[in-house]
């Protein structure tokens, strides 16, 4: 059956833009190891860290706790017990129900068949880019590059340390993911610098006009003032 068509979903619509009862991804990851099996906030919060969820997920302590409660309002989740051990506070293990199940592989289908409109830094960036000369511009876009450039060598040394302990590539394919949106965007950094400084069709001489006549205008400006 067709996600679009399910109950409780928009037919024809972005089932994305259906509201959730909980909608922050830390969320998934909980119902997500919870159905493995029963566990309490603090060996859930050390699962996601010893995985190295933290890489694309954000949470803290607190986040953890506040994400568990609201599962647990939802019904996606319910106490089970509570261990008692003298050399640590009480803890409550939580298990996945049925209805967190359902919205686990529901969620799940959407975020993987549906794109979203998302809003990266850089992109805002690059809309507002004008604003800076063209020598500064390529200069930084530069610096960029170098970095994006280590940061693909460590996350591949990373992937292949963990290859090497046995891992299946299967979990490790966020990481292909990252590795590729870093390259793709080296790729376009490179061409946009070309693009810019290109001697013959290059945008430099007309977007350092721009901002010598703004300067101008300006200097103008003060001058009547």
């Amino acid at each position: 059956m067709d996600v679009r068509s399910r109950p409780g979903r928009r037919v024809g619509g972005d089932p994305m833009a259906e509201k959730r009862k909980v909608t922050n991804l830390l969320g998934l990851a909980v119902l997500a190891y919870l159905s493995r099996g029963p566990m309490h906030p603090y060996e859930l919060s050390r699962t996601l860290r010893d995985n190295d969820d933290t890489r694309s997920i954000r949470f803290t302590h607190g986040s953890l706790y506040s994400v568990v409660r609201q599962l647990a309002r939802a019904g996606y989740i319910v106490e089970t017990e509570t261990v008692r051990d003298s050399r640590r506070p009480e803890r409550t293990l939580y298990a996945i129900t049925e209805a967190g199940k359902r919205e686990l592989h529901d969620w799940l289908r959407d975020l993987v068949e549906t794109p979203v409109e998302e809003y990266p830094h850089f992109l805002a960036a690059l809309s507002l880019i004008a604003a800076i000369p063209p020598g500064e511009a390529v200069s930084l876009l530069a610096t960029r590059v170098a970095r994006l450039e280590q940061r693909r060598d460590e996350n591949r040394a990373l992937v292949d340390a963990t290859l090497a302990k046995g891992v299946h590539p299967l979990f490790l394919v966020e990481e292909d993911y990252r590795l590729a949106m870093i390259e793709a965007e080296i790729a376009f950094i490179e061409r946009l610098i070309r693009r810019i400084t290109d001697p013959d069709t290059g945008w430099e001489r007309a977007w350092a006009a721009f901002h010598e006549g703004a300067a101008q205008a300006q200097e103008t400006e003060r001058r009547n003032a």
